[in-house]
This record gives structure tokens, C-alpha cells and sequence, in this order.
């Protein structure tokens, strides 16, 4: 193997996004390899997942929820409903938006899929220690909780600056009498 060249600071075995990049590729591959047969993905798997556990969700509910993109979502559930895993309607609520649930096909597909998904979940926990799992997956939660919160905060609308009030001059004592100050 040839010798490394310094890059500056950058260090590709330090780097977070390059770290966990690699470990989402394992990620997917211990669960391709799990599902074997499947034709479902990833990412199919987490939306039968996620409408299983709240049908009616929004496509933008679901967007919440998983995590992916909203211009990808949509791709992904026309897809899931002409693979006869999902179906949607419009909500009662909003004409705009759509519900979307699990059809027969997609529940006996996430059925089928679960105990491969949770191998998966296990490979990929079982590279590491048991002592620190929980680390891990305490800090990934940390990361994706404070991640949410920030896309909260840089998606809520911004409130007006408030104009300071103007504050009444303040009232400065009177100078003492420069004889006074000195002391001899």
C-alpha cells in the first residue's frame, strides 16, 4: 500500500460524514444480504414500517418520520403503490394531501421482512463490543435528535427584529472636584 500524503487537517479515518458513510454502506449491505430475495430496500422497509405503525400518516408526516426526502418519498410511494405494497388517498382534512397505508401485500411483506431487518440491526450491533452498543446508539440519538431540532429551528419562520427602545439618558454623579480625587 503506498504512503499516505498529508491533506492538511482533513483525515479520512476522523472524518465524521466519511465515518459514517462507510457505516451506512455496511448498514445496507448486512441488510441486502439478510433480505436476500426481497425486492424491498431500506428505505421501503422504514415507510411499510412507519405507516404499519400510524396508517393515515401524510406523505409529509412521513417525511417527518423517515427522514427522507420529500421529492424522493414521493417517487418511492408512486413505486410502493404500483408494486401493490401501498395504497393513499386524499385526507379528509387537507384535499391537497395524502394519506397513505399498508395494502394486504405490504403487510405480508413487512411480516416477512421484520426478522431479516432485525438481523440485520444485529450484524451490523455485533461488529462492536457489547460495552459499547449502547454508546453508540446513545450518541447516534443525541446526533439525529440535535440534527431534528436544528432543521426545527431553521425552518420555523423568523420573527421581526425588535427596534430597541430608546433608553433614557442615565444620570452620570457629578465630578468631584479634581482636589478631592487626589489624594496626597
Amino acid at each position: 500500500m503506498a504512503a499516505r500524503k498529508p491533506t492538511g487537517n482533513f483525515d479520512l479515518e476522523s472524518s465524521l460524514s466519511h465515518l459514517l458513510r462507510r457505516a451506512q454502506q455496511f448498514a445496507y449491505d448486512q441488510f441486502v444480504q439478510q433480505m436476500g430475495d426481497s425486492a424491498l430496500t431500506p428505505r421501503q422497509f422504514i415507510v411499510l414500517f412507519a405507516v404499519d405503525e400510524e396508517e393515515g400518516l401524510s406523505q409529509t408526516d412521513l417525511v417527518n418520520r423517515t427522514g427522507i426526502d420529500r421529492s424522493t418519498l414521493a417517487d418511492m410511494i408512486s413505486r410502493m403503490i404500483k408494486n401493490g405494497l401501498l395504497a393513499r388517498r386524499r385526507t379528509a382534512e387537507d384535499a391537497r394531501a395524502n394519506a397513505v397505508r399498508l395494502t394486504a401485500a405490504g403487510r405480508r411483506a413487512l411480516k416477512g421482512a421484520m426478522p431479516k431487518a432485525m438481523a440485520a440491526e444485529k450484524a451490523l450491533l455485533d461488529v462492536l463490543p457489547k460495552s459499547t452498543q449502547a454508546d453508540l446508539m446513545k450518541g447516534l440519538t443525541q446526533l439525529n435528535n440535535a440534527i431534528e431540532s436544528q432543521k426545527t429551528e431553521d425552518a420555523a419562520p423568523k420573527a421581526p427584529a425588535k427596534r430597541a427602545a430608546a433608553k433614557p439618558a442615565r444620570k452620570t454623579a457629578a465630578k468631584k472636584p479634581a482636589a478631592r480625587r487626589k489624594k496626597a
